[in-house]
């Protein structure tokens, strides 16, 4: 038997892509994180980095903010707020006292009670500093460990860890200062605040914020390099150009032709599907688990090993979008509003964008991105029916519903399976496939079988 072709990918295109769905969880215009990483890179050879540590930048810079997923719904619930508005309001903040205050009442319960207000404001008077380190050492963690899993060293990690450390050492959560930051994650703490600023601002903000924080956020060596490279047009062309994304590839570290191994694929998928599910309390282990009901389903019907291994990495990449939706809206236990479910219905939308940017991922991109279609049309973003949504999208959905209705959510608890049944059964033929449906039967009686 012929050996199937390795995916031609490379691991810079693969991140490079991925590293779109962090920017929509911290609210930056899409391609914060590729620009970054052509900032940090000039800045880096700059001050003559050796070939071996640019590697190690390239990757921390494309993933540094890879953890941010993990605190979304701690900051929605205390600062009752918009969390991916609020993440991106924070970024422009003027560093002073009474910016910092004038941001805390500006952002917090804008739309809550009175009442409600006020404890908020209380507890974040009273123990913000507290709260602030414990979530960015849990995003820190948490985004290190990810890298780890993804097969990067422990450079990269440390890059990641140390990401909001200032220079002058009162960043957080551990308060290192000077060269005991890693160099990695000096540099993408500059470049990030050169984009933000450069993006609603321009050339010339991004300057005057990165000067004012020389000492303090910045080591003044790599606050010294950026005036040098600022000073050439061609950064900032290359900067604004709309094929920076294939420039910042380019730039990549790998040995050329360098494509990853399936199994990467699959760790990284994983390693993916474990960001999106820790935005919110109730989509935990959601990703793993309509895998886990697609291969079973998949299975059933009789689908070949290669086939299987392509769903569920569709499966576990299917709510990349998500990271974009606030958790005001994802953690609501009522109704959701007109505006609301029009940002849930983008999501489908936004993980087909997200995995469209890879080439080799053209089939897996409409897969995941067709998962919230219906039979009969009604089903959203696109509207598609019948025939036009494939079988692999079909057995998603089924997978899908099926978790969503057995797990917790915000507005009522786990219904047992039989009662999910009954729900879908009702379903069939307009919003969900009966051969998919009576697979997922068939696995789930042979699993009730096995554990008797």
């Amino acid at each position: 038997m012929q050996k199937k072709p390795q995916v031609s990918i490379t691991r810079a295109e693969l991140v490079s892509a991925l590293s779109h769905a962090l920017d929509i969880t911290e609210g930056q215009a899409e391609g914060h994180g590729v620009r970054c990483a052509w900032i940090g890179m000039n800045i880096a050879r700059q001050i003559g980095m050796e070939p071996a540590g640019l590697a190690h930048l390239y990757y921390t810079l494309l993933l540094k903010d890879i953890g941010c997923s993990s605190t979304a719904a701690r900051v929605c619930e205390l600062y009752l707020a918009d969390d991916i508005m609020l993440k991106h309001d924070a970024k422009l903040m003027d560093t002073s006292l009474p910016q910092i205050l004038r941001f805390v009442l500006s952002h917090t319960g804008m739309k809550a009670g009175m009442a409600e207000r006020f404890r908020s404001l209380l507890t974040i008077f009273t123990e913000g500093g507290k709260i602030v380190r414990e979530l960015t050492e849990t995003r820190c963690q948490r985004g290190a460990d990810i890298v780890r899993r993804m097969r990067f060293p422990e450079e990269v990690a440390r890059g990641i860890l140390d990401l909001d450390e200032h220079w002058d050492g009162k960043g957080k959560p551990v308060g290192v200062g000077g060269t005991d930051i890693s160099i990695n994650a000096r540099i993408a703490l500059i470049s990030q605040i050169i984009d933000v600023f450069h993006t609603s601002g321009g050339k010339k903000a991004a300057l005057q914020e990165v000067i004012k924080r020389s000492d303090s956020w910045f080591d003044p060596t790599l606050v010294a390099a950026f005036k040098m490279v600022a000073g050439d047009a061609n950064f900032w062309a290359h900067l604004k150009a709309g094929d920076i994304q294939e420039t910042v590839i380019a730039l990549a570290p790998d040995k050329i032709g360098e494509t990853v191994d399936d199994e990467y694929l699959d760790e990284v998928a994983s390693a993916f599907a474990e960001v999106v599910d820790s935005k919110s309390p109730y989509t935990a282990g959601h990703s793993d688990r309509v895998a886990l009901f697609t291969d079973m389903i998949a299975e059933e019907m009789g689908l070949g090993a290669d086939k299987r291994r392509f769903l569920k990495r569709a499966a576990l990449l299917h709510d990349l979008g998500k990271l974009g939706v606030s958790n005001q809206i994802l953690d609501k236990a009522g109704k959701l509003d007109e505006d609301e479910w029009k940002s849930v219905r983008q999501h489908p939308a936004q993980s087909r964008m997200i995995l469209g940017q890879i080439a080799a991922f053209a089939e897996l991109a409409r897969v995941a991105g067709d998962h919230h279609e219906r039979l009969d049309g009604k089903g959203y973003p696109c509207g598609i029916a019948g025939e036009a949504i494939n079988l692999e999208t079909r057995i998603i959905t089924v997978a899908d519903i099926f978790d969503a209705l057995t797990a917790e959510r915000p507005y009522r608890g786990p219904l047992p399976v039989s009662k999910a049944f009954e729900i879908m059964r009702g379903d069939i033929g307009t919003a969900i496939d009966g051969n998919c449906f009576a697979a997922l039967e068939r696995a789930m009686a042979r699993l009730e079988q096995a554990a008797a």
